[in-house]
C-alpha cells in the first residue's frame, strides 16, 4: 500500500478512536500498529517491539519516576501547606493576596515536582477552601489554582523537558535551565493579572482582616528552609554540571525522604501511598510513551518529517511565520491530546523543519513546553481542570473553565514573547558549565 493512503487510513482511525473516548495510549498504539502493518506487513510488526524497547530503554527517562516520587514524598510531608502559609502571610495585604500566594506556592511546588496535577492537588486542597471562606470569587480562585498548577510543566524539574530532550537530543540540563526564566515570567504575569483585576474590582477578593507581624512572617519562612535547600541541591547540581538530571532526581528522592523522616511528618501509611501514587503516574506516562513511540515510528517510516520539512521550506515564507503556524497547530492539538503525547508525536515531525530553518532546538523546546502548559488548562482534555474539580465540590466545572480562560490568553502572550525574543530563554543556559 502507498504511504499516502496508509497515512490517511491511520489518521482516520486515530481520530475515530479519540472521538469514541478510547484512552490516548491505546488510540496511538493501535493506529501505529495498523500503520506498520499496512506499510511493512508482518515483518514490520515484528520490528515494532524492538523499536519501542530501544526508545524506552533510556537513562534520561529514569528521571521521570524519580522526580514523580520526589514530588509525592514532598506532598505526603505536608510541606505544601507550609509553602502556602508563608506566601499568604507575606502577601496578606496585597489585592488578591491569597490567589497570588497560590500562584507562587504552585511555582515553588513545581520546582520540586514536574507533574502539574500534583501541584493542583497539593496547593488547591488548601488554598481553595481558604479563598472561598474569605469570600473570593469562585472563578478567580479556580483559575488561579488550575493555571498556576501548570507551572510545574515549565519550571524545572519538568517531565515535559525530559521527554523533549530524549527525543531531540538537546541536553535536558540546559532545557531545565532554559525553563527557569519563562516559568518565573509567566508566574509574575499571572500575579499581575490578579492584582489588576482585584484592584479594579475589590469585591472579587475581600481584603484580609487583622495584622501579621514581622515575627510571624519570618517564622513562616523557617518552615520552608528544607524546601529551598532541596531545590538548590537538585537544580544547583544540574546547573553547575556536577550531576545529570537523573542523578539529581535520585538525590532529590533521598532529600525528600530525609526531610520527611527528620521532621517526623512522613508516616508509614503516607509513604506507602506516595509509592503507589508515583507508580501509577509513572506507569501512565510510560505506557503513553510506548503508544506514542509506535505512532511516531510509523510516521518516520513513511518519511513524514522529511516531507513536512521539504514542504515548509518550499513555501518561501519567513521562518518565524513557520514557527507561528507550528505553534498554532500545537495549540489546536493540545485541546484533544495530553501533553506527553503532544510532545512525542509532534517533535519528530516538526523538529527537522525547525532545524532546517536554522532555529535553536533548545528555544523551540521551551516554546513546545509552554504549549503543553496551555494544553493542561484547555478543555475538553485539560487535566488540571478535572483534577481541580476532583478536590472540591464548592466550584462547578463551568466556573473552573471560566476562571481558567484568561490564563490561556496570558500563556499565549508569554508564548509570543519568548517566540519573538529567543534570548530570554537562551541566556541562562548559555551560562552553564
Amino acid at each position: 500500500m502507498s504511504s499516502g493512503l496508509a497515512l490517511i487510513i491511520v489518521i482516520v482511525i486515530l481520530f475515530s478512536l479519540l472521538a469514541l473516548g478510547v484512552p490516548i495510549f491505546v488510540s496511538l498504539g493501535v493506529s501505529g500498529v495498523i500503520g506498520f502493518y499496512l506499510v511493512m506487513g508482518i515483518r514490520g510488526l515484528s520490528q515494532l517491539p524492538t523499536a519501542i524497547y530501544a526508545q524506552l530503554n533510556s537513562f534520561i527517562l529514569v528521571a521521570i519516576p524519580l522526580f514523580v516520587l520526589m514530588g509525592e514524598l514532598i506532598y505526603a510531608t505536608g510541606i505544601g501547606h507550609d509553602i502556602f502559609d508563608a506566601f499568604s502571610k507575606w502577601l496578606r495585604k496585597v489585592p488578591g493576596g491569597l490567589a497570588i500566594a497560590s500562584i507562587y506556592s504552585s511555582a515553588l511546588f513545581g520546582a520540586m515536582c514536574g507533574v502539574s496535577i500534583a501541584g493542583v492537588a497539593a496547593i488547591g486542597s488548601m488554598s481553595i477552601p481558604e479563598m472561598l471562606d474569605r469570600g473570593y470569587d469562585k472563578p478567580l480562585a479556580a483559575g488561579a489554582i488550575a493555571a498556576s498548577g501548570a507551572l510545574a510543566v515549565l519550571i524545572p524539574p519538568s517531565i515535559s523537558f525530559i521527554l523533549y530532550g530524549s527525543l531531540s537530543g538537546v541536553s535536558v540540563a540546559k532545557l531545565f535551565t532554559g525553563g527557569i526564566i519563562p516559568g518565573l515570567v509567566l508566574a509574575t504575569m499571572m500575579a499581575i493579572y490578579i492584582f489588576i483585576k482585584v484592584w479594579r474590582k475589590p469585591n472579587l477578593a475581600p481584603r484580609e482582616p487583622g495584622y501579621v507581624s514581622w515575627k510571624e512572617k519570618i517564622n513562616s519562612l523557617e518552615k520552608i528552609w528544607s524546601v529551598l535547600l532541596l531545590i538548590f541541591l537538585v537544580l544547583g547540581t544540574i546547573y553547575v554540571g556536577v550531576s545529570t538530571p537523573t542523578e539529581s532526581a535520585a538525590m532529590g528522592v533521598i532529600g525528600a525522604l530525609l526531610i520527611g523522616i527528620l521532621s517526623k511528618r512522613l508516616k508509614w501509611k503516607a509513604f506507602k501511598k506516595a509509592l503507589w501514587k508515583s507508580t501509577q503516574i509513572s506507569g501512565a506516562i510510560l505506557i503513553i510513551l510506548a503508544g506514542a513511540f509506535a505512532f511516531s515510528q510509523f510516521l518516520n517510516i513513511i518519511r513524514v518529517p522529511d516531507k513536512v520539512s521539504m514542504w515548509a521550506t518550499s513555501l518561501h515564507m519567513p521562518g518565524l511565520m513557520v514557527i507561528f503556524i507550528s505553534m498554532f497547530l500545537l495549540l489546536i492539538l493540545g485541546c484533544f491530546i495530553d501533553g506527553a503525547s503532544l510532545i512525542i508525536v509532534t517533535t519528530p515531525i516538526l523538529l527537522p523543519t525547525v532545524l532546517k530553518l536554522g532555529f535553536n532546538p533548545l528555544w523551540y523546546g521551551v516554546l513546545v513546553v509552554i504549549n503543553v502548559e496551555i494544553a493542561v488548562i484547555t478543555p475538553p482534555v485539560g487535566l488540571n481542570l478535572y483534577t481541580l474539580k476532583s478536590i472540591t465540590n464548592r466550584i462547578n466545572m463551568n466556573e473552573i473553565i471560566k476562571g481558567a480562560f484568561p490564563y490561556i490568553l496570558i500563556d499565549f502572550a508569554c508564548l509570543i514573547l519568548f517566540m519573538l525574543v529567543p534570548k530570554l530563554a537562551l541566556w541562562l543556559p548559555s551560562t552553564m558549565k
